[in-house]
Formats: structure tokens, sequence, C-alpha cells
């Protein structure tokens, strides 16, 4: 009986770690594909952006390093300031996100980490700090938020880059609707990033 409890149980976990890795194409645009899957635990949804854009990685690292401009490209980003830089390559930020009525602000803090940028593959990742600052009662501290970016280059300048995100928004938002709308504001930012990558803005 026993036996027959773990084989179960395995099957079980077996089978969601599978329905967990099938990312559903839901955008395809400008050269930009936007997936989504369901997380492993809880309602809410991943989502995945593959994308190739012409630039360089020491483009895309200094317009990430570039906090103050975050409002140029980043879907709702309403403000954004550096509250402390550790090392070169880690940046600690406070972010405000607006978010159509009746939906109550949000707000944020992440630390950005960038791997070695002479690495074959560049690794990036954004991780909410909740607890950094005390909550201010106008926004929604976001509980839970995690980005990472896998960047390869090409020989052709091409810049590779496969972008993951998972959110916990807080607050009484439904489940139902971040879901719904939550391939809209990467796809955006990402539209909008091609672009100042393109103009050089941040070289």
């Amino acid at each position: 009986m026993k036996k027959l409890c773990l084989v179960l149980l395995f099957s079980i976990t077996l089978c969601q770690a599978m329905a967990q890795g099938n990312w559903q194409l839901k955008k395809n645009e400008n050269g930009i594909f936007v997936y989504t899957r369901t997380a492993a635990n809880g309602n809410l949804k991943e989502l995945r952006v593959v994308c190739e854009f012409d630039a360089t990685k020491a483009q895309l690292i200094t317009t990430l390093q570039d906090i103050d401009h975050y409002k140029d490209w980043v879907y709702s980003s309403k403000k954004t300031e550096i509250l402390k830089t550790p090392s070169a390559q880690k940046t600690i930020y406070y972010t405000q996100s607006n978010l159509p009525w009746p939906i109550k602000d949000r707000d944020l803090v992440v630390e950005l980490d960038i791997g070695p940028p002479e690495a074959d593959v560049l690794y990036i990742q954004a991780k909410s700090l909740p607890a950094y600052l005390p909550k201010n009662d106008k926004f929604v501290r976001v509980p839970y938020s995690l980005a990472t970016w896998r960047i390869t280059q090409a020989p052709d300048r091409k810049l590779k880059i496969d972008y993951t995100f998972s959110v916990d928004p807080g607050g009484s938002i439904p489940s139902w609707l971040v879901n719904a709308t939550m391939s809209i504001g990467p796809y955006n930012s990402f539209v909008k990033l091609k672009e100042v990558l393109k103009q050089g803005k941040r070289n």
C-alpha cells in the first residue's frame, strides 16, 4: 500500500511538472513572442518573452541600469528611483506602477542583479524585496515579483533574449483579470525597449 501511494504521488508530481512546462503562445507580433503557462502554485500565470534585437549586451545592460528612464519604455511605470548600488552589477530601486481605475496603484522594491557581461550567456535577475521599505498607504505593495533574462549575442550583432516573469500583484485584483492582461504590459515594454535600443539612446 505504501509503495502504491508513493507511485501515485510521483505520478501526480510528474503530471504537475509537465503541465507547468507547457508554454502557450499568446502573442506574436514585431518579432516578439509572448507565452504564458500556469504557475506550479496558485492561479496566476507565468510569462515568457522570446525575441531578437539589433543590439549588444552592453547596450542592454546600460539601458537596464538607467533606472531613471524606465518610464520611457516600461509599461505603466509611474516613478522609479535608485535606493542603493551595492556593486557595479547590482542595483536596488523603488518603482511605482500606474494602474487603471478602480485598481489601486502598485509599488515595489526591486533588486536588479546583472551577471558577468563577458560570459557567453548573460543572466540577469530582477526580484522583489517587499520588506525593504515601509509600505505606503497610497499603494499596494507587490508581495512577489521575479524576472529573469537569458541573453546571448549572435555574431551578426543580434541580441537573443529569453525573458521569464512571474508576479503576485497583491491586493484584490482577480486572478482571472491578471491572467487575461498579463501579456499586454510585457509585450508593450519590449516593443518600446526595441525602439530604445535601435535609437541608441542608452549607449
